[in-house]
């Protein structure tokens, strides 16, 4: 709301919205490994079988666990304990504990519970475990970590309280926005992701003629390159602390779109002496390159 003195009663009402929903998924997931046990045979192939659903529950849950513990595992702030972890989840008389065993049974176990990392896996569970599934966005702990990075950091304490209620909030409304970008049928439509990535060369053409015929010359499609930006925001891009910087114009931008699609015309001009001398090879290698792992580049986004 655009009056501060209602903040705070809305992150508290988003708070406990948060909480209720996170255990209704959860419950659910419980609730459906219960009947699995006086359910059908584990080797019954009907698609509908129980069996066949907690397989595919597990699926899901080891693929969130997987997707955590790949987001920024260099950075100390994921690996130390969180300040404010989700009570309901982590307490140990509850149900709840039975998924992190059905994970752990097929992982290495790892102190993973109590740090930082459980904020992201919290807010992605409800999301992908939910009836209106985001499951089919690969890369979204990718959008998810430095939004929960930005909460959890909060100086002001009431805040950084609610980070996991406010990440999943923002992110929900994020992926109202770019949603379409998964959605494969509307990949040729306006707006969808295709239409998108033509639109980074249709800009770059405006800004640079000479460097996107250079392109064209070698038939290097955005798609070869341009998904993985867009998609993720250029979280993959960038050190984190450029990400947020970059998220903070984009999201502050009623046009956040057109401007992201700067920023990936930048991103290509600053390449641009390399990519007018190199041929398809070298050209591929530095475009699906990430800007972080660019030698002499250092990944700062001081360098656009």
């Amino acid at each position: 709301p655009p009056t501060q003195h209602l903040w705070l009663t809305l992150v508290l009402s988003t708070k406990t919205a948060y909480v209720r929903q996170v255990g209704v998924a959860i419950k659910n997931l419980v609730d459906r490994e219960q009947d699995t046990w006086f359910g059908s045979k584990p080797l019954n192939p009907n698609p509908d079988s129980r069996w066949n659903t907690y397989f595919k529950d597990n699926e899901v849950l080891l693929q969130i666990d997987k997707d955590v513990r790949r987001l920024y595992p260099d950075m100390a702030f994921f690996q130390r304990p969180t300040d404010y972890p989700c009570l309901l989840i982590l307490d140990p008389q509850n149900e709840f504990e039975t998924l992190r065993k059905r994970v752990e049974q097929t992982t290495l176990k790892s102190q993973t519970v109590a740090r930082n990392r459980s904020g992201v896996t919290n807010v992605s569970s409800p999301l992908k475990t939910s009836p209106n599934s985001l499951s089919e966005y690969e890369g979204m702990n990718e959008i998810v970590g430095p939004l929960y990075y930005t909460f959890a950091t909060d100086p002001n304490s009431e805040w950084k309280e609610h980070a996991e209620a406010d990440t999943f909030f923002c992110f929900t409304n994020l992926m109202a926005e770019i949603r379409d970008n998964f959605i494969k049928s509307l990949d040729d439509s306006q707006c969808g992701i295709t239409y998108k990535m033509e639109k980074v060369y249709s800009t770059l053409k405006e800004k640079d003629v000479e460097l996107y015929l250079k392109l064209q010359e070698q038939n290097i499609k955005p798609q070869f390159f341009a998904f993985r930006w867009l998609t993720l925001l250029l979280s993959q891009e960038f050190l984190l602390p450029d990400v947020i910087r970059i998220w903070d114009s984009l999201f502050a931008d009623e046009k956040r779109f057109d401007f992201l699609l700067l920023v990936c015309c930048a991103m290509l001009t600053l390449i641009r002496d390399q990519l007018l001398e190199g041929d398809f090879t070298l050209n591929m290698r530095l475009l699906q390159v990430r800007i972080i792992n660019r030698v002499g580049m250092g990944g700062n986004l001081g360098n656009l």
